[in-house]
């Protein structure tokens, strides 16, 4: 863990230090952390598959609720950091702290009333998530004790994204893994040795999230980071406004992914519980697969602010195409392996019910198919919203999971069955490439004619 005694200093390590060593350095903590968020979300899927398939299908069910509350933290979380990263790379740090904290209260905030709504409404909530008259009862356990903790794992999201942002993600990887690995030993404990069932596998998420949280907390302030101070906290000024612009484009992204997991969990219901269940699987498989990605992109990211702020370009394009490339090598490799051994992997979460292994091993060899092109089209979207080009972010990041896929999802299944389900979302993937291309195009020679404006 890289110690800095102010700002400064930290300033000059990301504005000067190589690139390939730089983001290495800044990605293999965040690489780790969305390593082992993804291993504990698939805990979750193993250990409740034990209860079956309609307990398991509860998990994928309230998946979209998760990702509501993802989309919350990302949105003031995403939004504050990388407006922080860009002001610390101008060397203003009295109004970065000032932005840290509203974003941070902001966030608790916005997750404190999700909980208050849902609790109230929480039978109709979980039925708009897309559960089967055998699903809702395990779906209604596990909902109830996710939305108690929704305010803190908001929290959690914020401080994580700004530690990332400052440069300081091997502080995010240690409240992470920690909750982390504490969710992967509770499970089988609450699970089973309790018998609190799916309710178990989501207090064991909610215990281990306060951890995470409250790790996260504590190291605020610390070491060149910038602490959280209630007295720091405003609703006046341009901050707030420039959080939610800037946290716009996560906004969309989780949001979307969120409605696109409750139409998916709405389309795969004519086929019963077994493709729910496969499809839940496969999410989960898909996410862990491309975790690596994202943690290494959110290395990327500080360097990316930073820069641009100092107006650093050439450091921005050079950091860029880096990440690139060495996402897409990494993504093939994952997809190879993947596919041969898709029914291996499926086999690891529901060893009981035949058919959820035949509807998953296709769906995952489709998904894994046009897993390489994400690293172009997320390494994108990151640096966009990064440097605060919103517009092209927040279309780039509606593309995925809403504009391509939910047509896609809508569509596809109408003509194909089940296939059409599988086949929605590497539609999608291939569609958000097209369009990252003329995205990225314009912004790369935009920020070219800035460098030469530098040098004239």
């Amino acid at each position: 863990m890289r110690k800095f005694s102010d700002p400064g200093e930290k300033f000059e390590w990301l504005t000067t230090a190589p690139i390939p060593g730089l983001v290495g350095r800044l990605a293999v903590p965040t690489i780790i952390s969305m390593l082992i968020t993804s291993i504990y979300n698939m805990a979750d899927t193993y250990f409740v598959g034990g209860l079956g398939t309609s307990a398991q299908g509860a998990v994928g069910v309230v998946f979209s609720l998760m990702a509501i509350i993802q989309a919350i933290g990302f949105t003031f979380g995403n939004g504050a950091g990388n407006y922080v990263s860009r002001l610390l790379g101008q060397r203003r740090v009295e109004e970065a702290e000032e932005v840290a904290a509203t974003g941070f209260f902001a966030g608790v905030f916005a997750g404190l009333t999700l909980t208050v709504l849902g609790l109230v409404f929480l039978d109709p909530l979980v039925g708009a998530l897309g559960a089967t008259d055998t699903i809702l009862p395990y779906a209604r356990d596990y909902a109830r004790l996710i939305l108690l903790g929704a305010p803190y794992m908001v929290g959690a999201l914020v401080l994580n994204n700004l530690f990332r942002f400052q440069g300081s993600a091997a502080y995010a990887m240690l409240g992470i893994t920690t909750g982390g690995i504490l969710n992967m030993i509770l499970d089988p404990i609450f699970i089973f040795e309790l018998g609190l069932g799916t309710g178990g596998a989501a207090l064991a998420t909610i215990l281990s999230q306060l951890v995470s949280f409250l790790i996260l907390l504590l190291n605020s302030g610390r070491r060149g980071n910038l602490p959280i101070r209630w007295k720091r906290f405003t609703l006046h000024g341009g901050s707030m406004g420039t959080i939610i612009r800037g946290g716009l484009p996560s906004f969309y992204r989780q949001g979307l992914a969120s409605a696109a997991s409750i139409l998916l969990n709405w389309t795969a219901k004519p086929f019963g519980d077994a493709a729910i269940a496969a499809m839940t699987i496969v999410n989960r498989f898909s996410m862990f697969s491309g975790s690596a990605l994202i943690g290494f992109g959110q290395g990327f990211q500080p360097v990316c602010g930073f820069n641009y702020g100092a107006g650093r370009y050439d450091r921005v394009r050079k950091a860029f195409w880096f990440c690139v490339k060495v996402g897409a090598a990494v993504l093939a490799g994952i997809a190879a392996l993947g596919i041969l051994f898709a029914p291996r992997i499926v086999l690891l979460f529901q060893k009981n019910d035949p058919q959820v292994v035949a509807l998953g091993t296709l769906a995952l060899r489709c998904q894994l198919a046009t897993l390489p092109a994400m690293a172009y089209v997320i390494m994108n979207n990151m640096m966009l919203q990064t440097v605060g080009e919103n517009g092209r972010a927040s279309v780039l990041a509606m593309a995925r999971q809403g504009l391509f896929f939910i047509p896609a999802i809508l569509i596809l299944p109408l003509a194909l069955k089940f296939p059409g389900v599988a086949l929605a979302q590497p539609a999608a993937d291939v569609c958000s490439f097209l369009l990252a291309i003329p995205l990225s195009t314009g912004f790369l020679e935009k920020m070219r004619g800035k460098e030469e404006a530098q040098k004239a």
